[in-house]
């Protein structure tokens, strides 16, 4: 499976990834703004554990983001269960060299879609930390509203801050 448009393209994770992965997610400034489940310092075992889990994915929910041919990034959803079957909550991160150049509002619109499309989901939702400015603007480029601010709930970095709860519905 395999998603694109004209500068940007979604696809499965290559082991051929495992170095350019490692080397773009062993960043601080990445690892700032993502939970805390994915490891800081990145190893390159790390990517390959990371490759192999969204490899075995049926169906693909996580996908690799190139930009002109070069690795870029990761974007995932993460489908809920039980009751919140047709949810799910996006994710997402563009390596430092690429910021500010309008991949990530793409890659989100181009996931949104196969979500909606593909997979049939209902309901996408994300949170992000209030000194995210630049997630908030992606999201809302994507057409994604902010549904709520919930105060003082989330711990990172040994500060606490505000989540911005995005959310956008398939109508």
């Amino acid at each position: 499976m395999e998603l694109t448009d004209n500068t940007i393209q979604l696809r499965p994770f290559r082991l051929s990834d495992s170095e350019i992965l490692a080397a773009l997610c062993n960043n601080r400034k990445i690892w700032d703004n993502v939970r805390d489940y994915i490891p800081f310092p990145y190893t390159e075992k790390d990517a390959v554990d990371f490759i192999e889990h969204c490899n075995s994915e049926d169906p693909q929910v996580t996908f690799a983001i190139e930009y002109y041919s070069e690795f870029a990034g990761c974007i995932g959803l993460v489908r809920q269960t039980d009751v919140y079957r047709l949810t799910a909550e996006i994710g997402y991160w563009i390596g430092e060299p690429y910021w500010g150049q309008g991949i990530a509002t793409r890659a989100v619109r181009l996931i949104t879609d196969y979500g909606f499309n593909d997979l049939d989901l209902v309901r996408i939702y994300t949170g992000v930390f209030d000194f995210n400015k630049a997630s908030q603007k992606v999201l809302e480029k994507a057409g994604y509203k902010l549904e709520y601010i919930s105060e003082k709930s989330v711990f990172k970095n040994n500060k606490i801050c505000d989540e911005y709860r995005y959310s956008i519905i398939n109508k």
